[in-house]
C-alpha cells in the first residue's frame, strides 16, 4: 500500500484503534499514556505517534481544527485498517449542570458544519457508536471524573459562537443556540458531527469524549464560571476506554 496522500503513512502500523485530537501539540502528551509509543509521522496538520494498549498496537493523530480535516484523516486511517476511532477534545459547556473541568461524552451531534452534509442529507444523524460510547462511559466513572452524556453542537465558525453580534447571520445563530439550550445541548465544539458521520458511512465505530474548558452560559446566569484547562481527564478516559474495547473485542 502507498502512504496516504494528506496523513503521509500507510498500512504497516498494524493499528486497529486511533484516538483523534484536534491539536497536534497534544498528540505527543496522549502517546505517553500508551506502552512502547514512538513517533510514526508529520504531515500538514497530521501528527501520529504510535504505541500499545492491552497488547494492540493504536495511534494517536491530530486531526486539525474543523470538518474536512477530520473526515480526511478518518478516511485515509480507514483505508490503513483502523476501524475505532475515539476524538479527544475540548468543548465549552452549553448545559448549566456542565463545568470547567468535567467530561462530556457525546452520543449524538447537532450538525451545524458543513462537512457531513457532503456525505449524507440533513436528516441523517450524527451518532457516535453505542460499544465506544458505553466504554468511554465506563471508563470515566472507573476514573472517577464527572462526566455528562447527551448531545453536543458541532459547528464551524468559533466566532460565530463567540462573537455572533458582528455576524450578519448573528440573529439565526443566536436563536439556534437558543434552541439547542432549551433541547438540552450540553455543550459546543466543532469535529464530532463529522467524525460521527464518515465513521457511519464507512461502517466504523466512532466515540468522542471532550474536556470541558468553560461554560459561557453559567457565566451569563451569574453562577460560577470554573476554567478546567488540563485535558489530562479526557486522555486518561480514552486510553481506558481503548483497554476496555480491546477486552470486548477479543471476546468476539
Amino acid at each position: 500500500m502507498e502512504k496516504m496522500y494528506h496523513i503521509g503513512f500507510d498500512g504497516s502500523h498494524g493499528a486497529r484503534y486511533a484516538i483523534l485530537p484536534g491539536d497536534p501539540g497534544r498528540v505527543e502528551s496522549i502517546a505517553q499514556f500508551l506502552d512502547n509509543p514512538r513517533f510514526l509521522a508529520q504531515n500538514r496538520e497530521y501528527t501520529t505517534w504510535i504505541g500499545v494498549v492491552a497488547g494492540q498496537k493504536v495511534l494517536a493523530m491530530s486531526t486539525g481544527m474543523g470538518g474536512p480535516s477530520t473526515a480526511i484523516g478518518v478516511e485515509e486511517l480507514y483505508q490503513t485498517g483502523v476501524d475505532t476511532f475515539i476524538r479527544i477534545g475540548t468543548c465549552g459547556g452549553m448545559n448549566l449542570k456542565v463545568m470547567g473541568g468535567d467530561l462530556v461524552v457525546a452520543n449524538a451531534a447537532i450538525r451545524m458544519e458543513g462537512t457531513s452534509k457532503e456525505y449524507v442529507p440533513v436528516e441523517f444523524p450524527a451518532v457516535s457508536n453505542i460499544q465506544v460510547t458505553n466504554a468511554l462511559m465506563a471508563a470515566a466513572e472507573k476514573l472517577g471524573y464527572t462526566c455528562h452524556t447527551g448531545v453536543v453542537q458541532c459547528k464551524d465558525s468559533f466566532y460565530g459562537q463567540h462573537s455572533p453580534d458582528r455576524m450578519p447571520l448573528g440573529r439565526e445563530l443566536m436563536d439556534k443556540w437558543d434552541a439547542w439550550i432549551k433541547a438540552g445541548c450540553l455543550a459546543s465544539e466543532m469535529e464530532s458531527s463529522a467524525l460521527f458521520i464518515v465513521a457511519q458511512i464507512l461502517g466504523a465505530r466512532a466515540g468522542c469524549v471532550l474536556n470541558v474548558i468553560w461554560n459561557q452560559e453559567r457565566k451569563k446566569a451569574g453562577l460560577e464560571d470554573r476554567e478546567g484547562h488540563d485535558t489530562t481527564p479526557g486522555i486518561r478516559a480514552a486510553v481506558e476506554a481503548i483497554r476496555i474495547l480491546v477486552e470486548q473485542d477479543s471476546k468476539k
